[in-house]
């Protein structure tokens, strides 16, 4: 009776590690899933990192460019039509 009392625990047991196990590997197997995932947002985010720097840089630019005379100057020209002093403004007819 002992030993059969014995075998069943041991069988019991190994039942309980051998189901433990199969937990384990179905949840690293969904933890690897979203490691990839993961790791494919991290690659768009870091591009539109990359882009938004870029942008930035851009606009950064384009500020130091706007505080300057010289796009006064143009803006002036374009938008209002405005000539210096000694200027003749020639236009085309149609």
């Amino acid at each position: 009776m002992h030993a059969k009392r014995y075998r069943a625990t041991m069988l019991a047991i190994s039942f309980v590690v051998c189901m433990l196990l199969i937990l384990l590997c179905i949840e690293g197997i969904s933890l690897q899933q979203r490691i990839i995932a993961n790791d494919e947002k991290k690659d768009v985010l870091t591009s539109e990192i990359e882009k938004e720097t870029a942008r930035t840089s851009e606009l950064d630019e384009l500020d130091k460019y706007m505080q300057t005379d010289e796009y006064a100057e143009e803006t002036a020209r374009d938008k209002m039509g405005l000539l210096k002093d000694n200027e003749i403004l020639f236009k085309a007819q149609k």
